[in-house]
């Protein structure tokens, strides 16, 4: 194999790169061709590497704030500089489109970016407690400390910007942290590692080792760690919620994203928007679209224009500058979304287009017909999946689309503002948008759910708000 094209890496701990007798071999999902391999950190591994994030923090919670910034902006800078080698691994072990891992690469320069700004914002407040007799001469301030050492365990999808919101945060306060990426796509996480160290934050404070899951479940118990943030399937975030102990906990897990289309929104960006958020990087996001709820006045004209968009879509390898489909990560993945088209067509539904497998790659398909309780709507598909469900009072849609076991983000389409302020005020999720997908996000915004969607906030504001603690000092002037 050539250097192009194959990656070794060895995990950090306490900032020195470490390996063991176990290979991980990370393999592209187009071809299965193993691109790459790091090693798996081994019990002790682990042990050190919690011993080495506590040791650490005693160093990084004493950095300055300006430090801070200053180091997160070095790794923006290096992260800019390496802009295209970064989205071709990323590419690579993930199957993820290149012009999508492009765009992935942008917004982790954009996280460290904000987390650079927002280090300098985290100030306290001036408490004049004189309020009554007693008090006289008494003055407060109160403000916010880094809680301790952080676990970050990341999934494959988005393997810079979703690593960059649980690290990022944790430099802006001052935290030391481990960080067990995910399986399938560990050599961006490592290569970011490489990076963080470069930018001169302390040694001990930085390690990232790819592990076995029960590891993990390990580390989520130990309790060093202040702060357990999570994100991927929630059977498992909700397991790790209840092994955490007394540790804070950030969940960012799964959805089945709804789109509400009303007639009174221009229908060709509807389906623009909705081609995009529902095949982007084959459906495999938390937010993708999944459910589409079309007035019934606009269903077929919708339906058309929506199918005549899907079958421009190019999919082929994701190195291709054309390719807007990859593979799936794996074929296990690509079998289980098979079988839940053929058990929904067993039970009454229709596809108009796709539903055909060939290994990794899962044809972009659109299913009608379909009730509530089947897999495919009820569950979160995770593949490049949509259905379509007519609808005809704009109260029906909202309920239609709270019938859902999570609650993340969810799209309207629509100029009224009543409507507006409806499904504002009745949705049951995080975020709602208006006039566009609910796979839509600007990083810094405050991003999560509700329901079986998970628990807390990211955008690097907001976690860092679950990433300190407040403390208070009052002081009786004599």
């Amino acid at each position: 194999m050539t250097s192009l094209t194959f990656t070794q890496s060895k995990f950090f701990l306490a900032g020195k790169e470490h390996e063991s007798k176990e290979i991980l071999e990370v393999k592209n999902p187009y071809n299965e061709e193993v691109i790459g391999e790091t090693f798996l950190a081994t019990e002790r591994d682990l042990e050190e590497a919690v011993e080495a994030s506590f040791q650490g923090f005693q160093e990084t919670r004493k950095l300055p704030a300006y430090r801070r910034s200053e180091i997160l902006l070095k790794i923006r800078s290096k992260l800019e500089k390496e802009a295209e080698s970064f989205a071709k691994l990323m590419s690579l072990e993930s199957g993820k489109p290149i012009k999508d891992a492009r765009r992935e690469v942008q917004r982790g320069i954009l996280t460290f970016e904000t987390a650079a700004e927002e280090a300098k914002r985290i100030g306290g407040e001036f408490l004049d407690l004189n309020l009554s007799s007693s008090a006289e001469n008494y003055y407060g301030i109160y403000r916010p400390f880094p809680i301790g050492p952080i676990l970050a365990i990341t999934p494959f999808n988005f393997p810079l910007n979703l690593v960059a919101h649980k690290l990022a945060p944790a430099l802006a306060v001052g935290s030391s942290f481990v960080l067990k990426p995910a399986s399938k796509t560990p050599l961006t996480s490592l290569k970011l590692a490489s990076v963080i160290l470069e930018s001169g934050y302390p040694e001990k404070a930085v390690n990232v080792l790819p592990c076995a899951s029960s590891s993990g479940e390990k580390l989520v118990q130990d309790e060093r760690f202040k702060l357990l943030s999570f994100t991927g399937s929630p059977s498992v975030g909700w397991k790790l919620k209840n092994l955490s102990g007394k540790k804070k906990v950030i969940l960012e897990l799964g959805g089945n994203a709804a789109v509400i289309l009303t007639p009174d929104a221009p229908l060709e960006w509807m389906v623009k928007r909705c081609v995009a958020g529902g095949f982007s990087y084959a459906g495999q996001s938390c937010i993708s679209v999944q459910r589409i709820f079309v007035q019934k006045t606009i269903q077929e004209k919708f339906t058309s224009l929506f199918l005549s968009e899907i079958k421009k879509l190019k999919t082929g390898n994701p190195l291709d500058e054309a390719v807007d489909l990859g593979p799936m990560i794996s074929e296990k993945e690509a079998l289980r979304a098979e079988s839940w088209i053929q058990e929904a067509v067993h039970q009454g539904a229709e596809i108009l287009t796709g539903g055909k497998r060939k290994g990794n790659f899962l044809e972009p398909t659109v299913i009608t017909h379909v009730t509530h309780e089947m897999k495919v709507s009820c569950q979160e598909i995770f593949a490049p999946v949509v259905i379509i469900t007519p609808y005809e009072e704009f109260g029906d849609a909202l309920k239609m689309a709270n019938h859902s076991d999570f609650g993340l983000q969810a799209g309207v389409f629509t100029q009224n503002l009543n409507q507006i302020l409806q499904a504002y005020e009745s949705l049951e999720v995080g975020g709602v948008l208006i006039n566009e997908v609910p796979t839509w996000r600007m990083d810094p915004m405050p991003y999560g759910g509700i329901k079986n969607s998970g628990l807390g906030r990211e955008g690097v504001k907001y976690t860092i708000q679950e990433m300190t603690e407040g403390k208070l000092l009052v002081v009786h002037q004599i």
